[in-house]
């Protein structure tokens, strides 16, 4: 990019009072910024820091506590750790999540959207462990898949085969089974105090204080003032809570982490660890198509037209996550990685770009980290439930009835959905991705504007191998585990 282009948001730029909304503001912004992908991007000179800015920066670290807790208690349990370990090793990503966050989608790559954490990934963890894996041979191989499949274009390609109805199907699952599973913690939470009517008052004041945000026309305002509503109403109906976790820096010493006797307690993987590992490392990066491919649809359904130079780059994200996932890994951290939902869905909604929110982000992570007690906030249930609620869940449902209005959309939306209940969204979205190109299903009329390769090739071999591995560590419903079947005949 030239000089000239790079002083040309400057020139460009106008106060908010030139315009007569607010909305007008932001989206001129989306219009006139130009990032930089891997050179130096300046704030004030190649973006601004807005007010809407603190939205997604709040919902993105309390998503980042929650998220990485589970996944890290979700290694920790069948490893006998304690609760200490989890809340340390928490404490530790954010420090790891913080550099990533200010270096790449805040500096030196703005296209690229924050590294986040593996949700789907959650359920599988047990089953890692229990097939002999271990947590460093599995971020590492992770890494390693995800860097080439971003390094390659893999990601934009599938991206491109991946028609609105699919994607709009998996939008509309993806939120469903959230807003569905958190309301179900939420109840389960409040009635283990035999106070369930405190699940009941929370959900129905947010469903009310939601839809007037939406009325105003501030529905990017509905992360903070939900999740902060949710736990004063919880808190003044008498739920219990208190900070346990003490300001304080964590162990920086990876060799502490995978000591045998310290941190992890289980040493450094062998090649065993590694094929244990391998086909859920493949499986865990082919999911991140759909994931990534979502977020980058969220951000097109929400900004305006012409503003393709700020929506995010899917290739250049899979080879900042692989690379946070390695780096991350290596050094200790439990993380496992993937485009960050809970930033990237508030940033859309408040019509904001990558970099100056991805900044704010890093330095609350950094801040909770150091504090400690934001982590025993975020994750206390009514502001955790509330929070991935209004900010993840219902606008992923609000999208995917957008991308299927049509009859056309609609048909491969609901494979999507039906398959995806079925196995499971890789299972899903891979399938009717086929169908769907095919001509089978959908807009008969894309399938035959595509290539051969394009058509069925691609996504044959995509279904066909993401079923295979599946089949192999047990994730199809009714079907025992070919490795374990194969283990009792040798």
């Amino acid at each position: 990019m030239s000089d000239k282009q790079e002083v040309s948001y400057n020139e460009q730029h106008q106060p908010s009072s030139s315009f007569a909304t607010r909305k007008d503001y932001l989206e001129h912004e989306l219009s006139i910024m130009a990032p930089k992908r891997w050179r130096p991007n300046w704030p004030f000179k190649d973006y601004r820091f807005e007010y809407e800015d603190w939205v997604p920066a709040l919902a993105a670290t309390i998503g980042k506590i929650v998220m990485v807790a589970a996944i890290v208690a979700a290694f920790a349990v069948p490893l006998g750790l304690s609760a200490g370990f989890i809340s340390e090793n928490t404490r530790f990503e954010l420090i790891i999540v913080t550099l990533f966050v200010l270096l790449f989608s805040g500096f030196f790559n703005p296209r690229a959207n924050l590294a986040g954490t593996h949700g789907p990934l959650i359920p599988l963890i047990p089953l890692i462990i229990a097939a002999g894996g271990h947590p460093l041979a599995l971020g590492l191989l992770i890494g390693l898949f995800g860097f080439f499949l971003g390094l390659f274009r893999g990601g934009s390609l599938l991206a491109r085969l991946t028609s609105d109805g699919v994607c709009g199907g998996l939008l509309l699952y993806l939120g469903f089974i959230g807003v569905t599973g958190q309301i179900k913690q939420l109840y389960t939470w409040a009635n283990g105090m035999d106070m369930g009517y405190i699940a009941f008052v929370v959900i129905l004041s947010t469903i009310v204080l939601y839809a007037y945000l939406e009325h105003l026309g501030k529905r990017w305002l509905a992360i903070p003032l939900c999740s902060t509503m949710a736990g004063l109403i919880a808190f003044a109906l008498g739920a219990h809570f208190e900070f346990n976790t003490l300001p304080g820096i964590p162990n920086m010493n990876p060799a502490y982490w995978w000591g045998e006797g310290t941190g992890w307690q289980i040493g450094l993987p062998s090649l065993e660890h590694f094929i244990a590992v391998t086909p859920f490392a493949i499986l865990a990066v082919a999911m991140w198509s759909p994931d990534f491919l979502g977020h980058r649809i969220f951000q097109q359904i929400n900004y305006p037209k012409n503003t393709d130079r700020v929506l995010m780059n899917i290739d250049d994200t899979m080879c900042i996550a692989a690379a946070r996932q390695a780096i991350g890994t290596a050094l200790g951290g439990g993380n496992v990685a993937s485009s960050w939902g809970t930033y990237m869905i508030p940033a859309a909604i408040a019509k904001r770009p990558i970099p100056a929110g991805a900044i704010l982000t890093g330095l609350l992570c950094l801040a909770a980290a150091f504090l400690g007690y934001p982590i025993d906030l975020a994750i206390w249930p009514p502001v955790m439930s509330i929070a991935l609620l209004v900010g993840v869940f219902i606008p992923l449902l609000e999208a995917g009835m957008q991308m299927t209005r049509e009859g056309k959309t609609s048909q491969s939306a609901a494979i999507v959905v039906f398959s995806s209940a079925l196995v499971n969204p890789a299972f899903g979205w891979s399938l009717t991705m086929l169908l769907d190109n095919l001509g089978i299903i959908g807009d008969k009329e894309r399938g035959q504007k595509l290539s051969r390769t394009d058509r069925w090739i691609i996504p044959s071999i995509m279904f066909i191998l993401l079923t295979l591995i599946m089949a192999c560590i047990g994730m199809l419903p009714g079907i025992p585990a070919l490795i374990e079947s194969f283990r009792a005949l040798h």
